[in-house]
């Protein structure tokens, strides 16, 4: 019996649970994929997708391993290890040896004992022991953008009854690295654009994913219907699970194209400060694991240029909680000021957040990665203040005061 095939006994049992290779993949295909429809965050998202790896083929430990430009990884994310476990292991590992292979090969490697093939070079003494092994590369087109690394396959969950991973391992965690690849390209595109306006930023993302998950969700449904023609345990349900799959893929689809609805953009010469601002924080709620809260009072509508200044700061604030600070919460304030003698009532503008604080005075070179410059230069323009209290451990709190008109 071929080792892509699944057995007529399936894994042992009349029910397909998580490492059954046959409806458990296509299972696991389907939630991975719908997670990465429904969040932006790189780092929950590969996540997901390590543990959808693990599950898929039954393995004790996973890794997804992204490289950076120095011969290390600007991410590397595990399953089947303890927070402790990974604490006694130190750094996280450079670029050698199998690591290296899978970010270099375009070809899936499967070892049947890892530490004797001439590219192992050994792991600190807190690691793991593991033995078969299973790399696929993540690739958009030629380019490799990490690796999927699998250890260590449970014999129970493997059709011919041995410790090794097979040929439908493989050929399962091949899709799901494809889907992994759109996880990745998405989150570069989500990096480059937050150098834009929130604006400008939100229009192009809603148009670029709309584009590249409904063209991925359309691709799961072909491999849902191809995956059929491996089954042969139990047809009927088999289909039945399979239908079910590409009913959820559908679902996905229309839910991101309610998404992009949402995320086109309201003018602030149209519906006012209050309408933009309530907008686009309910997005990125939506968009981001922390929570972004909106609190307001009436405030009365402000000269053009000050409405300006006023959102342009609270897009900055945000995104340096958001992308920056490591928050879990973050909450923006809109109240009624007084303004100075002759003018109308003015506004201030407060975004808080819990994350991990900066020096603002003692980080020059942080103030212009974070915008401080910019937020302080839009302030003074409108005659507005702005103050930033922060301190390491402490989190953020940005302050502007604007004047009427």
């Amino acid at each position: 019996m071929s080792t892509n095939e699944c057995p007529p006994g399936g894994s042992g049992g009349a029910q397909a649970g998580p490492g059954d290779p046959c409806l458990g993949g296509i299972e696991a295909i389907s939630a991975a994929v719908l997670a990465m429809s429904r969040h932006l965050e790189v780092r929950e998202v590969l996540q997901r997708i390590v543990t959808s790896a693990r599950t898929l083929v039954g393995a004790e430990y996973a890794a997804l391993g992204v490289p950076d430009d120095h011969g290390g990884f600007a991410q590397f994310v595990v399953d089947g290890v303890s927070e402790a476990q990974w604490r006694a292991i130190g750094p996280l590992p450079r670029q050698h040896g199998i690591l290296f292979a899978m970010l270099h090969e375009q070809e899936p490697t499967r070892l049947d004992d890892v530490r004797a093939d001439e590219r192992f070079g050994g792991w600190p003494s807190a690691h793991p022991d593991m033995r078969s092994f299973l790399g696929v590369p993540i690739q958009d087109g030629d380019e490799i953008l990490g690796a999927l690394f699998l250890a260590n396959k449970h014999s129970l969950t493997n059709p011919v009854g041995r410790d090794r991973f097979s040929a439908h391992d493989e050929e399962l965690l091949r899709i799901l690295a494809a889907h992994a690849a759109l996880a990745l390209v998405n989150a570069r595109l989500y990096e480059r654009s937050r150098e834009l306006t929130l604006v400008g930023e939100r229009a192009r993302i809603a148009h670029e994913l709309h584009d590249a998950v409904s063209q991925k969700l359309f691709s799961l449904r072909l491999t849902a219907q191809a995956a059929a023609a491996l089954v042969d345990r139990d047809p009927v349900r088999a289909r039945a699970e399979l239908a079910e799959v590409s009913r959820l893929a559908a679902e996905a689809a229309e839910e991101l194209r309610s998404v992009v609805v949402e995320l086109r953009p309201a003018a602030l010469d149209e519906d006012g400060l209050l309408p933009t601002l309530a907008s686009q924080v309910e997005v990125l709620n939506r968009a981001h694991v922390a929570r972004v809260a909106f609190t307001h009072d009436r405030v009365a509508a402000l000269p053009a240029a000050q409405e300006e200044a006023v959102l342009r700061v609270a897009q900055e604030a945000l995104h340096n909680a958001l992308r920056h600070s490591g928050a879990t919460s973050v909450s923006v304030e809109l109240r009624s000021a007084p303004g100075p003698q002759g003018a109308g009532r003015g506004a201030l503008l407060r975004v808080t957040d819990d994350g991990k604080g900066f020096d603002p005075d003692g980080t020059r070179r942080a103030g212009r990665h974070l915008g401080l410059v910019s937020m302080r230069d839009r302030a003074a323009s409108v005659g507005g203040s702005l103050d930033i209290e922060s301190s390491p451990g402490a989190g953020t709190v940005v302050e502007l005061e604007v004047p009427g008109g």
